[in-house]
């Protein structure tokens, strides 16, 4: 699986539809309509996610590796 940064993935979310809510220190929160659960993901400048958080957010978000 290919590793994002978080700004890489933010990005990704808001193609899929995701709209950041809020910033809350270095976490942004995002939302979509007709999902119930919200992302919390963290922005440390160009660090990559860890593979396990991200692949959670990924599937939360309904994305696959093909789309990374």
């Amino acid at each position: 699986m290919k590793s994002l940064s978080g700004k890489d993935f933010a990005k990704l979310l808001q193609k899929k539809g995701w709209n950041c809510i809020r910033i809350n220190g270095s976490h942004h929160i995002f939302e979509k309509v007709g999902v119930i659960q919200k992302i919390s993901l963290p922005i440390h400048s160009n660090q990559s996610l860890k593979p396990g958080i991200q692949r959670f957010f990924m599937k939360i978000a309904g994305i696959l590796e093909k789309d990374l």
